[in-house]
């Protein structure tokens, strides 16, 4: 046997042997490989379980991104595995106040030992672990005290961002404490939002419990849109205000048009395309939308007199003359926290009792306002 051939049985042994060993450790994994928690309706996650473990997958964790992080989650204090993270947590900081009611949904809102700027922070029961020194005030969500975090060692900090280049997050994972980016911010529909409870029901081992709230929260939302098809009166809706001269609405294909869409309305930008916000001038706007019958979330606005006060075409509006204008700006909690920007995300189905109670009000007669009142 002549030397070419020799090399050539030997690399075709090697390649035979590199290929066996892939085969065996796919077929491991796929043996390994139990289930996956299948999501109804949000897209930026995915919970997969394993024979001894578990792997969170955040896909979307912002706009545009194309990144994928995923994590382990083990009972087992002594893993080595790359971005492991020990199940149940017990400690945790939170950096929106969006993540809070799912805390509290899921009764672990005592696990969280740290927030940045707290004063934004409605809800009572968190208020009174902040207020009694159990939730340690972080500074500003941008630019966090890294030092009194890195003092209290959470076992995990949640954030939110806009793209993958953030010096605070990598600072902190630097440190050996993981940082979760929460995309539940930029999901498409209402219960997309509210599904993520789930992703923190992973978190401290309560996945049937998340499991259980979620699906009560969508057969409420799936309830109330139901009962709104019962009318055929679908009144014409006018939302948003003037910024600067701009008149910002919510976009035809946006999770507050969906809202709008199942409370059984007539939105007058139904049709437009994109997910986030229009921007109009005034005079197109008041052109469209004159005549509509309500009027919804005109921006900051607390009172009639201070729309008209703020500016004149206001008040020439149909809603305005009809006393038809409703906002969720007067509900705030004790520090001055709008209540909606809290609690909205994890509870759609409220949001959606709300708008069917303010455009079919005979339909939901016992039912008292979570967010929204009429604008005096």
């Amino acid at each position: 046997m002549n030397l070419s051939k020799s090399i050539l049985i030997s690399l075709s042994l090697i390649f035979l042997l590199i290929s066996c060993n892939e085969s065996r450790k796919n077929k491991e994994i796929k043996q390994d490989f139990t289930a996956q928690n299948k999501l109804k309706y949000a897209k930026g996650f995915e919970i997969q379980h394993f024979k001894n473990y578990k792997k969170l997958v955040i896909k979307a964790p912002y706009k545009d991104s194309k990144e994928t992080y995923e994590f382990i989650l083990t009972n087992s204090k002594s893993s080595t595995q790359l971005n492991s993270i020990k199940v149940p947590i017990n400690t945790i900081v939170v950096t929106s106040t969006t993540h809070i009611p799912m805390l509290e949904l899921l009764n672990v809102q005592n696990s969280l030992v740290g927030y940045p700027n707290t004063d934004y922070v409605s809800s009572s029961k968190t208020r009174t672990l902040i207020n009694s020194g159990k939730i340690k005030e972080l500074g500003n969500e941008e630019s966090m005290n890294t030092e009194l975090l890195l003092e209290l060692k959470p076992d995990v900090v949640v954030g939110f961002s806009i793209n993958s280049n953030n010096k605070m997050f990598n600072t902190i994972q630097n440190f050996g404490i993981p940082v979760l980016l929460n995309g539940d911010w930029i999901e498409e529909t209402p219960l997309g939002r509210a599904e993520w409870i789930k992703f923190f029901g992973v978190l401290f081992n309560k996945e049937k419990e998340a499991d259980s709230i979620f699906n009560d929260i969508e057969n409420n939302y799936l309830e109330a849109k139901n009962i709104a098809l019962k009318t055929t009166n679908t009144p014409t809706v006018i939302s948003g205000g003037l910024f600067k001269d701009i008149w910002n609405l919510p976009a035809g294909d946006s999770f507050e048009a969906a809202f709008l869409k199942d409370a059984n309305t007539n939105y007058l930008w139904e049709n437009s395309k994109g997910k986030g916000s229009l921007s109009l001038n005034i005079e197109n706007v008041f052109e469209k939308g004159k005549d509509a019958d309500i009027w919804i979330s005109p921006s900051y606005h607390s009172s009639l007199e201070e729309l008209k006060t703020t500016n004149a075409i206001y008040s020439k509006f149909n809603s305005f003359k009809k006393e038809t204008i409703y906002s969720f700006n007067n509900k705030r909690g004790e520090k001055g926290g709008i209540i909606y920007f809290e609690v909205a995300p994890a509870r759609p189905d409220l949001v959606l009792k709300d708008l069917i109670k303010i455009a079919h009000p005979e339909l939901l007669k016992d039912y008292e306002f979570t967010f929204f009142e009429k604008l005096k």
